[in-house]
């Protein structure tokens, strides 16, 4: 998931388990690839808008190592179960700056909110979380082409006894309404109408506020609806279908997908050409699958086309 770039998180999380899923497991294991990320970064690569599409690709072969910038939000890019950062980001990352002479990818993680500075302070080399792709945030970095499209989710209490199916379906019934912080599914909610809105750190915590009826909804990504409720195991609580989000009364569909630094065209253009190939042989979705994405959510939307106004 992709909230707006700028709005961090808060604090003061309360640590929960469920069936074996501990937050503060995973919130130590972002802390602690945080911090090597912060080590290695003693090794910045300077890049300098000379015009002529950068170097950064040429330096990352001689280094043999490329620095992603990941938000530890599962299915993007998280813990795993080994302690390791995985997701459907590094797991494109590894094979693509594979194939372009970078053997190695290293995690750097940090806040949402803090990866296109991150990125521009030359912390890491390229923004590796399933980030939207907004106007605003295409005046400060270049995105790739997106890997995938995504709608929205709502997790319910079981049986969804307020038939809650759209946004609208919140604002009318009074529902009250929890998603994460910074989300653009806050936008979309205000938009319909919905005044009750909750913010919370991540999709497990609003599993959780549902489950114990502190809300009535928890909003997310599908995909991270869908993971959450079949990881947890819960019979108290399900995802819904799909949900297509409205602005100025038209439908949205976002879409995620890599970001460089201004100057670095001539690596994201490299990585653009592998990309493609990876979407048209079926690779990619070969790639995301495990990671709870169909072919739903394959898109063939460009950079450009999001960019627009």
């Amino acid at each position: 998931m992709a909230p707006p770039q700028g709005k961090k998180p808060g604090n003061g999380t309360r640590t929960h388990e469920v069936k074996g899923i501990r937050r503060r497991s995973l919130l130590a294991g972002v802390a602690a690839l945080g911090v090597a990320g912060a080590t290695s970064g003693c090794s910045r690569v300077a890049t300098a808008d000379t015009g002529d599409g950068g170097h950064l690709l040429e330096q990352l072969r001689a280094k043999g190592v490329v620095r992603l910038g990941l938000a530890g939000e599962q299915p993007y890019g998280y813990i795993g179960k080994d302690g390791k950062m995985t997701g459907s980001a590094p797991a494109i990352a590894e094979r693509i700056f594979k194939r372009l002479g970078v053997e190695r990818v290293e995690p750097f993680a940090t806040e949402f909110g803090s990866l296109i500075t991150g990125l521009n302070s030359l912390q890491f080399d390229c923004v590796a979380a399933g980030m939207y792709i907004t106007p605003e945030r295409c005046g400060q970095v270049i995105f790739a082409d997106p890997e995938y499209q995504m709608r929205d989710a709502f997790i319910v209490p079981k049986g969804n006894p307020k038939n809650l199916r759209t946004y609208k379906d919140i604002a009318r019934t009074g529902a009250r309404m929890a998603t994460g912080v910074g989300y653009a599914e806050i936008d979309y909610a205000k938009e319909a109408g919905v005044k009750h809105i909750t913010t919370l750190p991540d999709q497990l915590a609003g599993l959780l506020a549902v489950e114990q009826g502190r809300v009535d909804v928890f909003v997310g990504t599908a995909v991270t609806v869908r993971n959450v409720v079949k990881e947890t195991g819960t019979t108290k609580v399900e995802g819904t279908p799909e949900v297509t989000p409205y602005m100025d009364g038209k439908p949205v569909i976002d879409v995620g997908a890599f970001a460089f630094r201004s100057p670095e065209t001539h690596l994201r253009d490299a990585f653009n050409r592998e990309l493609h190939k990876m979407r048209r042989s079926g690779e990619l979705l070969d790639v995301m699958r495990p990671f709870g994405f169909t072919k739903d959510q394959m898109t063939t939307i460009t950079a450009k086309e999001k960019c627009k106004p």
